[in-house]
């Protein structure tokens, strides 16, 4: 019994000395990160997006599934040659989703859906590399599929935002310098040399958003106004106190 007293209490001991390590800072311990001044910076660079990502497809319903693939091969052919007339190139048009499913209705008499037909779904992903073009492009689609064409969203982003990307963390790099040097200033202290650093970037593209096109009414084409997109980087910087 004396020598199961003797193990627990060196049990205990060891774990009350783990503690005292860990609430001590210890190796990589917390506390030892806090030391310093901990800033945060971030840099923003406004840029014209040069790609528009269009997704659209062809949507077509009839009594038989045949009937319906039949009627949605012929519209996606017809859109896809409206694509590559108006200058999109293979590569930049991706099937993103097909599918065929039945089409029901609820009969009250039966109390039972009825299968009524079948609905065929294509879609693709189309690339659009020349802005200005992106409204012919799609009134283009809308002529060519007919009332079988859906467009479900549109969305700008920059192909090479490498060179943005520069320009925002040094801004990002300077607004944390300049924080932390107003805080050891306000402090009382001297800032010393710069301990740690970690990047976060957002990704450069716009939300994609609805987008449709001219009615048989409209004089003009659809207009499409990619306007500005933001590249955003975020720093977190310590200094050390002199």
């Amino acid at each position: 019994m004396k020598t199961k007293w003797l193990l627990a209490g060196a049990a205990a001991v060891l774990v009350l000395a783990g503690l005292f390590l860990y609430g001590c800072g210890g190796v990589n311990g917390a506390s030892a990160q806090q030391t310093g001044i901990w800033v945060t910076g971030e840099g923003k660079v406004e840029a014209a997006p040069d790609i528009v990502t269009v997704q659209l497809g062809i949507v077509a319903q009839s009594k038989t599934v045949a009937d319906a693939q039949s009627q949605a091969n012929a519209a996606m052919a017809q859109v896809m040659s409206a694509l590559k007339t108006n200058g999109v190139a293979n590569e930049d048009i991706q099937t993103r989703y097909f599918n065929i499913q039945k089409v029901t209705r609820w009969d009250n008499d039966t109390q039972q859906d009825i299968t009524i037909g079948y609905s065929v779904t294509n879609q693709v992903t189309v690339k659009i590399r020349d802005v200005a073009k992106a409204g012919s492009v799609i009134d283009a689609v809308v002529q060519a599929g007919g009332d079988l064409t859906r467009i479900d969203s549109i969305s700008f982003s920059i192909d090479d935002p490498i060179t943005f990307y520069d320009q925002a963390r040094e801004k990002a790099m300077a607004d944390a310098a300049d924080k932390a040097n107003q805080l050891a200033r306000l402090s009382g202290v001297k800032l010393g040399k710069l301990t740690y650093v970690t990047e976060n970037s957002t990704p450069v593209i716009q939300p994609p958003s609805p987008v449709y096109a001219k009615t048989a009414a409209d004089s003009t084409g659809t207009q499409i106004s990619p306007g500005q997109l933001e590249i955003i980087v975020d720093v977190q910087a310590a200094y050390a106190i002199r």
